[in-house]
């Protein structure tokens, strides 16, 4: 060997050694590189590692990185938000990998009041995971971001990873034409992670409400939240105020978050078990309330666990929640007892029937009107008639009166109920056909207000028949900032009637009976101002019609040949057989008059 080589050897040899010594890492980012492979190792074998070590002051990131990756789930802390999209004909759906849940529901064809697209699941307005605790951490799965492991034309496969062989796995898959999202949960390997002594799964699902309607005070009235129990049995929480409400005694197989026209509905062939529900008014500006319901799924820790969800996102058209076959239909308010059953058999059906026409909304109203008040007609004229025999037995009644004197009630009302007998007239006559009315009139307040077909409607000047009609507004007085056109036309016209009424009856000239049937509509207007144009537009159609019926009838009863029959009716023994209400009336005004005499005594 030369002496160039030997020098050429010796120069290197110091060019390395200048290189390790100057590149040497310093025990500082030895300490980090050591952290790193650590914490990677623990994830790896599932392990926890507590760093109660204080750290210096530039390492505290790392420590809490090593500590956030060795935890239970740790690589799954951190990700991108990535949005995957399945739609039909109906709906819109985003899911996120965050959570593996859905993001925002779009339904296509429907709009928000201002025309903006109707969202009823919006962003971070909303929460969907399964709660848990393993190696002493609590686990949502809300806050955790899924891996996608598939996807298909109407489909998508997510995954939640804690190793190869543990993990959670979500299957989402959304049919055509179709309000239902359907989600199929495989929980593998899970059992293995939580303690043998539990025997469910907690499961949260909670969402706030935006602000779809113009009148946001009735928009939060309609909401709440609604469940339906394994017995059958459909109830609901406070729709007025904040409530909260714990289900221990029975499963619950769906939740309803009912917003006044739309509505996402959560089902599970697994029942839920001690379910908690909780509404919350929300006061911020556009927001409607909170909802969130937490329920537990019963979990199997000797082997593997599956779940399958439906996701109901659709309008609360009755037709298409009875489809369904659940009973979804009943969170619609259709009233109470026989107003229900009118609705429901009645009303529904005959609307539904009409409503195949495809004729403008004020027309189906119209005519909607015109039947029901045809099938009632026979109550109608049955009530005037008793109300005709009443005004031509005035004079004779006006007689017993000034004969008896009004200081003596119990004679004065044992002559009349003599009368009464002799003359064949029941006297509650005319007020037993208006009792049979009454549920058909009280059902289209519950009707109406909560008819879906309606939203967006307009007739006349009505922009939409599923809220108020303000053609007049001002400045808020006590709450109140317009006056609707046809709740005016409404009252007036029931005023017209009222008035007409009193005069046929000869109620006119009893002051306290004739103010009181003015004073009833006047309240009436104050409460019906701010509700929905249509039920407003019922309601004078009504007494329109109320009125012309009024004066046909009016116009062909003769008072004479009335009296006529009264008159011969008291020659008729067979006409004075006494009605189970005139003789509920004697036995009570013969005991009373018994216990008058026991007193002077």
């Amino acid at each position: 060997m030369d002496r160039n080589n030997i020098i050429g050897l010796v120069l290197i040899f110091v060019i390395f050694a200048g290189s390790f010594y100057l590149m040497k890492p310093t025990d500082q980012e030895i300490k980090q590189e050591q952290a790193l492979q650590d914490s990677l190792r623990n994830v790896r074998e599932g392990t926890v590692v507590s760093n109660a070590t204080t750290k210096p002051v530039d390492t505290v990131t790392a420590a809490i990185d090593s500590a956030d990756l060795s935890s239970p789930f740790g690589l799954a802390k951190r990700g991108e938000d990535n949005l995957i999209t399945l739609e039909n004909e109906l709906i819109k759906v985003q899911l996120t990998n965050k959570g593996g849940k859905v993001k925002t529901v779009e339904l296509k064809n429907e709009s928000n009041f201002d025309g903006s697209p109707l969202y009823l699941v919006e962003g971070d307005n909303n929460g969907f995971g399964f709660m848990f605790n393993t190696s002493g951490q609590n686990i949502n799965t809300n806050d955790l971001y899924f891996s996608t492991v598939s996807t298909t034309e109407n489909g998508i496969t997510l995954r939640l990873n804690y190793n190869a062989d543990q993990y959670l796995e979500y299957n989402y898959s959304l049919q055509p034409d179709s309000y239902n999202l359907k989600l199929n949960v495989q929980a593998v390997g899970i059992q293995n992670l939580i303690d043998l002594k539990q025997k469910t799964i907690l499961l949260n699902w909670e969402s706030t409400l935006l602000q779809k309607e113009p009148n946001i005070k009735s928009e939060r009235e309609k909401s709440t939240i609604f469940y339906r129990d394994n017995e059958g049995e459909v109830d609901h929480l406070s729709e007025t105020s904040d409530d909260q409400e714990k289900i221990e005694k029975t499963k619950v197989e769906w939740i309803a978050f009912k917003q006044h026209f739309f509505s996402s509905i959560l089902s599970s062939k697994q029942p839920f078990e001690n379910a908690d529900f909780s509404v919350a008014l929300q006061t911020a500006e556009g927001k409607v309330k909170h909802y969130k319901s937490t329920v537990e799924l019963a979990f199997n820790t000797q082997s593997n666990n599956q779940y399958d969800f439906n996701f109901f996102y659709g309008p609360n058209q009755y037709k298409i929640l009875k489809a369904e076959g659940k009973d979804y239909q009943e969170i619609i308010n259709m009233g109470w007892g026989p107003i229900r059953w009118v609705n429901q058999f009645i009303t529904v059906p005959l609307f539904n029937f009409l409503d195949g026409f495809h004729m403008s909304y004020g027309i189906v109203i119209l005519i909607l009107t015109l039947l029901l008040k045809g099938a009632m007609f026979p109550l109608t004229r049955k009530s005037y008639l008793s109300m005709a025999k009443m005004r031509v037995l005035k004079p004779q009644l006006d007689e017993i009166k000034e004969k008896v004197g009004s200081d003596n009630p119990m004679l004065l009302q044992q002559e009349q109920m003599k009368l009464y007998k002799q003359v064949g007239v029941n006297p509650l006559g005319g007020c037993l056909p208006m009792l049979l009315q009454m549920p058909f009139t009280l059902a289209f307040f519950f009707f109406f207000p909560n008819l879906f077909e309606l939203r967006g409607e307009s007739f006349l000047w009505m922009k939409d028949l599923s809220t108020y009609d303000a053609p007049i507004t001002f400045a808020p007085i006590l709450g109140v900032n317009h006056i609707s056109l046809m709740c005016i036309l409404m009252t007036l016209t029931t005023l017209l009637t009222t008035w007409y009424n009193n005069a046929i009856s000869g109620a006119a000239a009893n002051n306290q009976m004739k103010y009181i049937g003015y004073i009833m509509p006047l309240m009436f207007f104050f409460m019906l101002n701010s509700f929905p144009s249509g039920l407003n537009y019922y309601y004078f159609l009504g007494a329109v019609f109320t009125f012309l019926t009024q004066v046909i009838i009016r116009q062909a009863i003769d008072d004479d040949k009335i009296l006529a029959k009264l008159e011969e009716n008291k020659k008729n023994p067979k006409a004075q057989k006494k009605s189970s209400f005139g003789s509920r009336m004697e036995e009570l005004m013969r005991q009373q008059q018994a216990a008058q005499k026991n007193k002077k005594k």
